[in-house]
């Protein structure tokens, strides 16, 4: 739906209009189909709701592609202080309710544990029948691909939204709980201007939280005693420091961020993004020292389920596939946490997409024959098609792959820790590094 501006409502869109006639009727104007990009009309009326106050109800169709689109905006500004509405449901009559839900509300029940965010759906001016129906259909929008993905939790889910028809009976009491912190939602009082007794309204003030996500106000959490470089700090945020890019030398971001791999160690994540030209990068460093032992992990591919392991590979360590006569050196590809099939993905791209020999001058029919077979080999060992062994071995012992028997043994997989040679260690800067006697001066 189309954007109206400030100087386009000046200009004349509801200076006729008046919330009080109850013969008004709507303005319309062309607007863009966002499912189809032709011309489609949209409406919009300015109304009062009775003790309540003035909304814009707006209302997009479009005739070439059928699509319709309804919401509704508070017509003033945000009010001084946010507003719950808890509301005790006891008959079906109760459902024929009123209800104005603005983008910033939150709605809860209570006996299903269920809640809807704040600013996950557009603002609404429906029943709370029609609230629970709009919730229905958001839970069954993916079910389809969910029955053929995940069935456990497609199964769940219907149940679930079962119990959430079911609500539409009133068979038993429940609670409906909105929290709006711009205060212009709203749950109509059947018996106003008398009291009701099932729905009770409070109003509170906003936290520095609410402010700046209505937009109101920046937040700046305080800052507590301890530094804001500790390691707690670091493993509960996304860094964010200044860099270049690699591809065009334009201002670029990183983000870093430490996480705990189950069963093994910390690592380091790190992306960059180029808004400039539009460069990516992604890196695993290990977040902990050189392990006094390499590493060196074996697993026998059997299942095409092996594909969605977890997978750490440093940037020391190699990869192996001995039935391809295959080797990857510890430099390619770099540090990546990723799945098996992640890293098989990313070894056919480098080696045949990536491959400067079999474009170009340099092509010859005989070297792009052979890394096309090979790429059809990759493709069978990621199908299940292929028995063989994926061997990661890093001299730095700071590699994974994931144990899904944990914390039993794996079968299928071996893992071996093994002393490194003189050139490993050679490699790795190990031989030529003083840890000893730093606090000591010669004479």
């Amino acid at each position: 739906m189309s954007v109206i501006d400030e100087e386009h409502v000046r200009g004349g869109v509801f200076k006729d209009i008046n919330p009080e006639d109850e013969d008004a009727q709507p303005t319309e104007i062309e607007s863009l189909c966002m499912n189809c990009y032709e011309t489609g009309k949209t409406r919009l009326l300015l109304t009062k709701i009775p003790f309540f106050r003035e909304i814009i109800i707006s209302s997009f169709t479009c005739s070439q592609c059928h699509w319709t689109n309804t919401e509704i905006q508070s017509a003033g500004r945000i009010q001084e202080q946010g507003v719950s509405y808890t509301l005790k449901l006891k008959s079906k009559e109760d459902m024929n309710r009123e209800v104005v839900k603005t983008d910033s509300a939150t709605t809860r029940i209570l006996e299903l544990d269920f809640e809807i965010p704040a600013f996950t759906q557009k603002g609404s001016l429906s029943t709370i029948e029609g609230l629970l129906d709009r919730a229905v259909a958001g839970l069954e929008q993916d079910q389809p691909i969910r029955r053929a993905t995940d069935p456990d939790v497609a199964n769940k889910l219907d149940q679930f939204i079962q119990r959430l028809k079911k609500l539409k009976d009133v068979e038993e009491e429940f609670t409906l709980i909105i929290d709006d912190p711009s205060g212009n939602s709203f749950i109509e009082n059947p018996f106003a201007p008398q009291k009701d007794q099932a729905l009770s309204v409070s109003h509170y003030k906003r936290t520095p939280e609410q402010n700046a996500a209505l937009g109101i106000q920046d937040y700046e959490p305080e800052q507590d005693d301890k530094p804001a470089n500790d390691l707690e700090t670091m493993r509960n945020e996304v860094l964010v420091f200044n860099t270049n890019c690699p591809e065009c030398n334009s201002p670029a971001s990183t983000n870093m961020k430490l996480v705990q791999i189950p069963h093994f160690k910390e690592v380091i994540i790190m992306a960059t993004n180029c808004d400039s030209c539009g460069h990516r990068t992604n890196e695993v460093k290990s977040g902990g020292a050189t392990e006094e032992l390499g590493t060196r992990i074996t697993l026998h591919l059997t299942d095409p389920a092996d594909m969605s392991r977890d997978l750490l590979k440093s940037e020391t360590c190699s990869v192996l596939i001995p039935e391809l006569e295959f080797e990857l050196g510890m430099a390619a590809l770099g540090g990546k946490f990723t799945t098996l099939e992640g890293l098989l993905k990313d070894i056919k791209e480098l080696i045949v997409t990536k491959n400067p020999f079999t474009c170009g001058d340099s092509a010859t029919t005989d070297t792009a024959e052979k890394l096309e077979v090979f790429g059809k080999k990759i493709d069978k060992i990621i199908a299940g098609q292929m028995d063989v062994h994926i061997i990661l071995d890093d001299p730095a012992g700071n590699s994974y792959l994931q144990n899904i028997y944990a914390p039993d043994p794996d079968p299928e997989m071996n893992l071996e820790k093994y002393t490194r040679t003189f050139e490993q260690n050679e490699d790795l800067g190990l031989n030529d590094m003083k840890t000893e006697g730093y606090g000591k001066t010669e004479n």
